[in-house]
This record gives structure tokens, sequence and C-alpha cells, in this order.
């Protein structure tokens, strides 16, 4: 028996291989597809998963303004930000966001998934929200793929 075959094996940036992944947001509820994307940003749809190096795929996700909130969501969810001036907090609905900047609900989902360490910082310059349909990363030939066959 060959004891070799037993030892642990850890990823690292040299051995990982990051695909390009594509995901329409056409239609899809903004927490379950936010799941997905981290799990996808992650790694950890990979055999090779390793919690502590970026192991996952680049993401792209198209037409970020067409995301579904359930219930009352859209107009009821606040985004609170603060401008740093006594008495400058700000608050946001999401109805408000996607007319004046779409990709920042998909964007904020996505980043409260993550690690909040610089292990997250970094997976989340993996990620690529648009509007609309178009992207341009047309080059990296990503795969489209569906929440739903997603493991």
């Amino acid at each position: 028996m060959d004891s070799l075959s037993y030892k642990t094996i850890s990823a690292s940036a040299a051995t990982v291989t990051k695909e390009w992944v594509v995901i329409d947001a056409n239609g899809e509820v903004l927490g379950r597809l936010a799941s997905q994307v981290a799990k996808i940003l992650r790694g950890k749809n990979k055999p090779c998963y390793t919690p502590h190096a970026d192991c996952g795929d680049y993401v792209v996700v198209i037409n970020a303004d067409k995301v579904k909130l359930t219930g009352n969501k859209m107009t009821d969810k606040v985004y609170t930000r603060h401008t740093g001036y006594p008495g400058g907090q700000r608050f946001t609905t999401p109805a408000e966001y996607l007319v004046k900047k779409p990709t920042f609900i998909v964007e904020k989902a996505v980043k409260g998934m993550l690690p909040k360490t610089r292990l997250g910082e970094r997976l989340l310059m993996n990620l690529k929200v648009y509007a609309g349909a178009e992207h341009p990363h047309a080059a990296q030939n990503p795969r489209t793929i569906k929440l739903n066959e997603i493991k």
C-alpha cells in the first residue's frame, strides 16, 4: 500500500486552475443568486477547495438590474451609509439603487456572504457585475451556467 496516496493536498495559487463563469440574473431572487455566486467565488464547488486560498473562479453576473426581491423588500429594505459628517446618516431602498446604480445590490449581497478578511477582499475582485446583457469578457471564453445546475 502506498502511503503517499493518503497525504492531504492543499491547493495554492500555483496549482489552482481558474475558469470564467457567466450567470444570468434575469428573474433570479437576490439572496439565492448571491449565495451561489459566493460559493463559486470561494471555490466550494470544486474538489480542490482550500479554505485559506483563492481557488474559486471568476464570475460575471449579467442583467443585474432584473434581479428580484421577494415580499416587500424592494421598498421596505433599507441600505444605510454614513457620510462621515455629524448627522450624515443616509438611507436608501433597493428600488432607488436599481435606478441609479443597478449593480450595487448584487455586489453588496455577495460581499456580505464572503469572509471579512483580506481573502474576502481578494475574492471580491473576481466578481464582475453588469446591468445589461453585454459584458467585455468574451475573450476569456466564459462558460454560461444556470443556478439550478450548481451543486
